[in-house]
């Protein structure tokens, strides 16, 4: 997994942070632990657990700046709409496997 950082405003810098995920849902028997550790969101589908392997920083300077005007409410909203269930059936529905067509276990398996 790659994670990329860019500064929208001060000093302009990216960061890329490079190493090995594991992807923990709802049914894994470490889900309650990892989870707890962030602020509860409707439909979070997944936790990552990132072993960083390498570090690497470079000029942002073609990274244009931008002002933050806080968060958009759409997703809140359809996924309050939906409750529990109708996420775990969205997710049946549509993120049985990832773009690249990898199983993603996002519900029990003998679903």
């Amino acid at each position: 997994m790659t994670l990329m950082f860019c500064a929208f405003s001060g000093s302009p810098l990216i960061m890329r942070v490079y190493g090995q995920a594991r992807a923990i849902h709802h049914n894994d028997a470490d889900w309650a632990t990892s989870y707890a550790r962030f602020a509860p969101i409707a439909g979070a589908r997944q936790v990552f657990e990132l072993t960083i392997d390498l570090v690497q920083t470079s000029c942002g300077q073609a990274v244009p700046n931008y002002d933050y005007r806080g968060d958009r409410q759409q997703q809140r909203i359809w996924l309050e709409k939906l409750g529990p269930d109708g996420i775990r059936q969205y997710w049946r529905t549509t993120n049985q496997s990832s773009i690249d067509g990898i199983p993603t276990g996002i519900v029990d398996k003998n679903l």
